[in-house]
């Protein structure tokens, strides 16, 4: 996520593309009380504002709406922004077919939407419903907030926080989590300003490939 010295993008620990070292950060109860204020969006919709986010004029024609199947293409393209930014591109493989697939097959698992500036897409967030045993309630987890680079420093990655923070608010959900690479400490210290703390005492682990593969076949 970009703009208000945030990061460009933001990753899941134990996601494809995050061999680099990561910290997970989070909202968690009272965090609906970090909420308390009221901002319009473009196009008269309404949400909590994120406190200590900065104030930015955003251009008339900037909108947020929800990702549809015939968006595949751009995801894929803000996708590949995205590791480019990240200095992964040779670890991609997402392809259009998956991404239709997972996002909007039959079994949904991830949501997505898009920010855009007179039908111009200039960034995205995609995010899924964890849960909590110990809240009893779902999370959402944020895995990805980009915006391109030409399009960055004009509150668009804000705006795009935002929409996430109020659809995690209006779920009734206990916490938002999302990662951010340990190198990245501008944004570490504006997610701080908004209120979320880092789970340090966490070690987040990942099985691939092979391994993954013999996990499931019962082997060691």
């Amino acid at each position: 996520m970009t703009g208000q010295r945030c990061p460009q993008a933001s990753r899941r620990p134990g996601g494809s593309r995050a061999p680099l070292p990561s910290r997970t950060l989070l909202f968690e109860p009272p965090y609906g009380s970090r909420f308390p204020e009221t901002a319009s969006l473009p196009g008269g919709s309404h949400g909590p504002r994120l406190r200590g986010m900065p104030k930015h004029a955003l251009p008339p024609g900037f909108r947020i709406r929800p990702a549809e199947a015939a968006d595949v293409p751009v995801l894929l393209e803000l996708i590949r922004g995205l590791a480019e930014y990240e200095r992964l591109s040779h670890e991609m493989s997402a392809d259009e077919a998956g991404l239709r697939d997972s996002l909007f097959g039959d079994r949904r698992y991830a949501e997505a939407v898009i920010g855009e500036v007179d039908g111009e897409p200039v960034g995205f967030a995609l995010y899924f419903h964890s849960y909590s045993t110990f809240l009893g309630k779902p999370g959402l987890y944020l895995e990805d907030l980009f915006v391109k680079p030409e399009h960055r420093g004009r509150g668009f990655g804000g705006a795009l926080l935002h929409h996430v923070g109020r659809i995690a608010v209006e779920r009734d959900c206990g916490r938002l989590e999302w990662a951010v690479l340990d190198w990245n400490e501008p944004a570490i210290g504006f997610y701080r300003k908004l209120g979320a703390g880092p789970l340090d005492e966490w070690t987040t682990y990942r099985m691939t490939g092979d391994a993954l593969r013999r996990l499931a076949e019962g082997g060691s």
